[in-house]
């Protein structure tokens, strides 16, 4: 007598077997089967994080003074940061794409991390060298067009060069934990923990204000000492992302899929030879497959995100100017808060490293939609206690004249160094889960950290649109956008909580 759940079944496995079509799930050619990856090499193959994320608490602690600095307005500040979520829109789905299919003798990855961390290198230096080139092409101590236009080139090369490091870095640790739900989090925790590592060293050389008196060549008629600090921080974070990535690349041993391996799973995604069209049918045409568990996760992502990124634009800024009552083009008060937020910053990735230990006994333990949802509450905690930190500042008497009182310092440091263990959260969490429900559905490893980062980045986007002008609006600070943030974080976190199952760290189960 035939048996109706083996017919299925022999089914099921042939259709596995056949080339898909323009109606069927898009599915990535997969690396060959290798043996369990050892944690140490798990550990090195993250080193990189540190290295990129040197450069970007650089960027986070010191890049938002210095355009105002150039004399871009507050409220306009924001607009800058645009150019990292909008390349992120586009270029981090793509290089994803591309890895998933590249067929290097070096691997599906690594091509992509080196470039990336090359074009890194580039634009740091230009940056640096942003007011020396504006002062060549004629700027004035006044009025700095040339500087401004330079900076906003070097700052869109770095962030277009961080998206094209990033997903590649994310989807090697997926790859070398293919199957393993569990390794999967504590690789996703590695790269946590080194990304706290660059941030503490990071923000450690961006709180010192001596580096001018050792890189003693960056002084220069256009580039005074803030500036020359900059570029010094600069030159160490070239050393650094050089030896991390070396570091990363020496120790991903890839295995490189066969040329018709990427062929038969480009031509069968997209139903032509196309890498535009299999590219655009992949990244938009996947969604239709998407579980709910996965929606909830890229929801609640969005709103972390709408949480977390005025904080990170504004964050030095909000020292400078509510804390210190300074003001960066007027007097001394503003580049100490500054200072004083990159050592806060510092203690942040302290705590983000720490946490980023614990990251997989936590998860474990309470399921990893109750710790992110936890986190984010605290988040917003965090946020709110900044806005009365504000208020209380704005109505002492100090603002524009003194240094600000010990107890309002040390406040605001303190909830700097608290949200550590949410950012370790976001940092690590998401993509875990991620990567273990998308893994079923037959995609890449590179395009599911590209859907992952348009969740990231479409919130950003507006956040970077809206934050200067909501912020003008009400007065000119950054409270109203901490408002906002507050309550995104709070919002995000109950999702979490109440829709994110306690086994969403596991792999789910799937529909054939």
């Amino acid at each position: 007598m035939p048996n109706p759940e083996a017919h299925r079944h022999n089914q099921n496995r042939s259709s596995k077997s056949r080339p898909s079509t323009s109606s069927e799930r898009p599915v990535a050619p997969r690396p060959p089967a290798r043996p369990r990856v050892r944690l140490r090499q798990l550990l090195r193959v993250a080193s990189v994080a540190s290295g990129i994320q040197f450069g970007w608490a650089l960027q986070l602690s010191l890049l938002t003074p210095y355009v105002q600095q150039l004399g871009i307005p507050h409220q306009w500040a924001s607009i800058i940061w645009l150019c990292g979520p909008v390349s992120g829109l586009f270029v981090q789905p793509l290089v994803g794409h591309l890895s998933d299919r590249c067929t290097s003798r070096f691997g599906r990855r690594r091509p992509f991390i080196l470039a990336g961390a090359a074009a890194i290198i580039v634009a740091v230096i230009i940056i640096g060298y942003a007011a020396d080139i504006g002062w060549l092409l004629g700027d004035t101590d006044t009025f700095r067009p040339a500087a401004i236009t330079v900076f906003v080139i070097g700052f869109w090369i770095l962030d277009v060069a961080n998206n094209v490091t990033q997903g590649p870095c994310r989807a090697l640790l997926a790859d070398l934990t293919t199957n393993d739900p569990r390794r999967t989090r504590v690789a996703n925790a590695y790269f946590s923990l080194f990304m706290a590592v660059g941030n503490i060293l990071g923000y450690a050389t961006g709180s010192y204000s001596g580096w001018y008196k050792i890189f003693a060549f960056t002084l220069s008629p256009a580039c005074t000492i803030s500036c020359a600090n900059l570029k010094s921080a600069f030159f160490l974070d070239i050393i650094f992302i050089a030896i991390t990535t070396y570091l990363s690349l020496m120790a991903a041993k890839e295995v490189p899929i066969s040329s018709s391996a990427a062929a038969h799973a480009e031509g069968g995604a997209a139903g032509s030879g196309s890498t535009e069209e299999a590219f655009m049918w992949e990244l938009f045409g996947t969604f239709k497959y998407f579980t709910t568990p996965v929606w909830i996760i890229l929801s609640v992502t969005a709103l972390t995100w709408i949480g977390w990124f005025p904080f990170i634009l504004f964050d030095t800024d909000w020292m400078g100017r509510e804390i210190y009552g300074g003001d960066p083009n007027g007097g001394p008060n503003y580049d100490a808060g500054v200072r004083m937020g990159a050592l806060g910053l510092m203690l942040n990735s302290v705590v983000l490293g720490i946490t980023s230990l614990l990251m997989e006994r936590l998860c474990r333990k309470r399921g990893a939609g109750f710790v992110w949802g936890v986190s984010n509450i605290i988040m917003a905690i965090c946020f709110l206690a900044m806005l009365v930190v504000t208020y209380v500042a704005s109505n002492a008497s100090y603002l524009g004249k003194d240094a600000p009182p010990t107890g309002i310092v040390i406040a605001a440091v303190i909830l700097f160094t608290i949200l550590g263990f949410p950012l370790s959260i976001t940092y690590s969490v998401p993509y875990a889960l991620v990567s273990t429900h998308i893994e079923s559905l037959g995609l890449g490893q590179g395009l599911s950290m590209g859907v992952l980062n348009l969740a990231i980045v479409i919130p950003q986007i507006v956040v970077s649109l809206g934050s200067g002008p909501w912020d003008q609006l009400f007065g000119g600070g950054n409270a109203p956008a901490f408002a906002v943030a507050a309550l995104a974080a709070l919002v995000s976190g109950l999702i979490a909580i109440l829709a994110i199952p306690r086994s969403g760290g596991q792999k789910p189960r799937t529909r054939v």
